[in-house]
Parts: C-alpha cells; structure tokens; sequence
C-alpha cells in the first residue's frame, strides 16, 4: 500500500478554495479535497500584523505524488507565498489509504542513465 499524506493550504474565499481542490483532484493529484471555513488568520506580513478570513483546503495523495501536487499548488495559488504544509498520515482505515492510492494518478518515473 502507498504511503499516503495531507497536503494542506489557505486560499481567500469559498470559491477559490472549491475551485482549487476540485481542479487538483480532476488532474488526479489528490484523491480528495476537504474544503473548510470560514477561519480568521492573524499573520505577519508586509511590516505589520494582517488579519484575513480565509478558508482551509485539505488534500489527500500519495507520499510519491506530493511533490508534483505542491509544485501544482505553487502554480494555481493566488497567494504570493502559499501556506503548503505535508503531513504524513502514519495511521488510517486501510481501505480508504488503499482507496487514496488507487486513485491518485502516478507520477511520471524520471528514467535513470
């Protein structure tokens, strides 16, 4: 069974956060997207204290697709410097980590020289 992790992040508003997930699962780089929200984020930025109300966007994928997901995240998000946070889930249900496994599409295998 693949090892499987979240990959986690912050977008501005409802919209863009189910745009976001249903996108990156469509490209088969996450099995699923768990959009949740509203939250409020209190952050440094630009010299000074910022708050936002922002919205979470949970993704489940492999641990071997997890760096082409978050360099596709780098290229869709609207931040200038996106929240990309990978948690490795060391337990779960086997079937739903087989289930995220079969469904994740494989990374294209660099051949070696």
């Amino acid at each position: 069974m693949a090892e499987c992790v979240q990959v986690s992040t912050t977008l501005p508003d409802e919209a863009t956060a189910r745009q976001f997930g249903r996108r990156l699962v469509e490209e088969r780089l996450a099995a699923c997207a768990q959009i949740v929200g509203p939250i409020w984020s209190t952050y440094w930025w630009g010299g000074q204290v910022q708050d936002a109300g922002e919205w979470f966007c949970h993704l489940k994928t492999t641990a071997d697709a997890s760096a082409e997901l978050s360099g596709r995240m780098r290229e869709l998000h609207p931040y200038e410097v996106p929240e990309i946070i990978v948690l490795v889930i060391k337990e779960g249900n086997p079937t739903y980590l087989k289930w995220i496994g079969d469904t994740v599409r494989p990374s294209p295998k660099v051949p070696v020289p």
